[in-house]
């Protein structure tokens, strides 16, 4: 069987020559697009243009520049229902935040407590971003300052794979189960969470809010296909600029979906890199993306199974090329035997190889052991991961 990544050398070229900042740096090898992504020379382009040609605030003026800016941010509005395979996009909404976190915190806060009333009970992930955690908790201390009590239950995981454990999932919901929050892709064991399974146990009247942070821009994402009610996402780490995101509302379960409070200036500049972030990315083609970091990081998992001193973190059946359960989706996190993760990425980066070494935000038991995440786009090579390899083969 021959290697995948042959067959996509020639697309994948050009691509990576599109991004200015890896091209200056040949002697660096950049693996932390799960942190935040590098740009393309489109996106630059194109927040160097609305700077330069046409800056104004949206929805505050009458004269061209804002009405030019008014109807980009508009139009942005329903390029991501596009993006997102929406197939009713006139009945949902999309709302600009300055990332995921912020997004899901708007749920929270704006949303949730209207759906909610006493003795009702939510499910939410206890071992994914804190993100994706906190906003929940603090919806439960709002609701209970209000006189209304609800209940906090774990979305439960299988320990085995590490996505969510359907089975265990079915006994825990009940009639008063009334929300699930999810991930789509988890941030530190690169797992697909199949959140479809969760809407085949909760049924069809429970609404779910899905963090698609570390799917946007690496891998098809279709609303049609996932019966979510919410996907919220950082365009930083879909190539846009940072302080970008976006919340997508279906609209079709429990109340109206609307920001609370009063809307200021919108991050125009910051929309406009994700309006040119999206088109790059259906450009370059997201399937082709997601087999080319798949196969990167099936061949960064199978070599680390190769070295006794390294420990990979998440399902142990996907760390082999050849595994026969879904691969990680351009992420691996894992820990030395004996040299601690922080002490690791210094040396990583003697080396040039730039990669996280923290706890990655990540909620629960586990967020104060750190590790090695090392996460992948389109703009890494073969090459890049076996110099991984190898100078951690030689710290054995």
């Amino acid at each position: 069987m021959g290697d995948p990544l042959d067959d996509l050398r020639s697309w994948q070229r050009p691509l990576r020559a599109q991004f200015p900042i890896i091209v200056d740096h040949p002697e660096l090898a950049y693996l932390d697009s799960a942190a935040t992504a590098q740009k393309p020379q489109a996106v630059l382009d194109a927040v160097q243009s609305y700077l330069t040609t046409g800056n104004a605030n949206a929805g505050r003026g009458t004269y061209p520049w804002a009405n030019a800016t008014t109807a980009m941010v508009e139009r942005t509005r329903e390029r991501v229902k596009e993006f997102l395979d929406d197939p009713t996009p006139e009945r949902s909404t999309v709302h600009f935040t300055s990332g995921t976190t912020e997004g899901l915190r708007t749920v929270a806060r704006d949303w949730l407590p209207t759906l909610l009333t006493d003795g009702d009970e939510i499910v939410v992930p206890f071992a994914d971003h804190r993100a994706n955690l906190s906003p929940w908790l603090e919806a439960q201390c709002l609701l209970a300052r209000q006189g209304v009590r609800i209940t906090v239950r774990e979305l439960p995981y299988q320990q085995s794979s590490g996505d969510y454990d359907s089975v265990a999932l079915a006994e825990l919901v009940g009639p008063r189960t009334r929300f699930v929050a999810a991930t789509h892709v988890h941030h530190v064991y690169g797992g697909d969470m199949n959140v479809h399974r969760i809407r085949q146990v909760i049924g069809p009247r429970v609404p779910i809010c899905l963090d698609a942070a570390q799917s946007i821009g690496h891998l098809p994402v279709s609303v049609a296909d996932l019966d979510v009610d919410f996907v919220v996402f950082s365009g930083h780490k879909a190539l846009a600029l940072p302080g970008s995101g976006a919340i997508w509302a279906r609209q079709t379960r429990g109340p109206g979906f609307r920001p609370g409070g009063w809307r200021g200036t919108p991050n125009t500049v910051g929309v406009a890199a994700l309006a040119a972030a999206l088109d790059w990315l259906d450009a370059a083609g997201l399937d082709r993306i997601e087999q080319w970091t798949l196969a990167l990081a099936a061949r960064l998992t199978d070599g680390l199974s190769r070295l006794d001193a390294y420990q990979v973190l998440g399902c142990r059946q996907s760390l082999t090329a050849g595994s026969t359960v879904q691969q990680r989706r351009s992420i691996t996190t894992f820990r030395h035997r004996g040299i601690s993760s922080n002490d690791l990425g210094f040396i990583l980066f003697s080396h040039g190889l730039m990669v996280r070494s923290d706890s990655h935000c990540q909620a629960g038991t586990d967020e104060k052991d750190s590790s090695i995440r090392v996460s992948l786009h389109v703009h890494n090579t073969p090459e890049e991961v076996d110099r991984l390899l190898t100078t951690l083969a030689n710290l054995q």
